[in-house]
This record gives structure tokens, sequence and C-alpha cells, in this order.
């Protein structure tokens, strides 16, 4: 037998800064940027499943729901450490978008400068 496990808990009484049905952003790794709703916490692997983000392809076996087969989609689990609140992000980020910069930009040049 191994010594060291893959799938061993590592905290399984860990608390986390999210829960299922938050809104969250993905700060780092291929999915950055991206969005959604929690829909899993694994909390003995320290990861979330979240919805539309971190699609995998998974073979599977015909059965009664999947009577064909053959590889499906679904989403993969990213670590709790990669993730933020939606909400919390946007405050951060100051709640200014690079469009509204832009937009701030134009409207200073349009405007004529007044003498004194």
């Amino acid at each position: 037998m191994a010594l060291y496990r893959v799938n061993k808990p590592r905290h399984p009484q860990g608390k986390f800064h999210v829960k299922k049905n938050d809104e969250v952003v993905v700060l780092s790794g291929a999915q950055q940027g991206k969005r959604g709703k929690i829909l899993e916490v694994l909390r003995d692997r320290n990861r979330v499943i979240i919805e539309g983000v971190n699609f995998i392809k998974k073979a599977s076996r015909k059965s009664q729901e999947q009577p064909q087969g053959g590889i499906i989609e679904r989403e993969g689990a990213l670590h709790i450490s990669k993730i933020m609140l939606a909400a919390d992000y946007d405050q951060r980020k100051g709640s200014v978008t690079k469009e509204d910069k832009k937009e701030t930009a134009a409207k200073e040049k349009a405007a004529p400068k007044g003498k004194k």
C-alpha cells in the first residue's frame, strides 16, 4: 500500500470564503476572468465546481442514462485559492472598466477648455 494517497482529504473541516450558489470570478489560470455560479464545494479537496467554467471531456460507458455512451463534457474542479467573490472583485477593481476609462478620456478631449 502506498504511503501517500492522491485524493486524501487535506483539511476536511476547512472554512472557505465562498459557498454554494455564490457568484465568483476566476483569478488565475487558463480560465482567468470567467464568471459563474458555484455548483458544488468539495471541502475535502479544497476545490469548487463552477457553472460554465473549466470544461473537461470524460469518456462514459453505456448505461441507462447514456445509452450511446461516448464522450461527455462537464465542469471540472478549480482550487479554492483561484477564485474570488464577484462582488469583492468588482469592488477591488473600483467598478471602473476599460470602456468607462475610454469614455471619460474621449469626453475630456471633446470638451472645449475655457479661458480664465
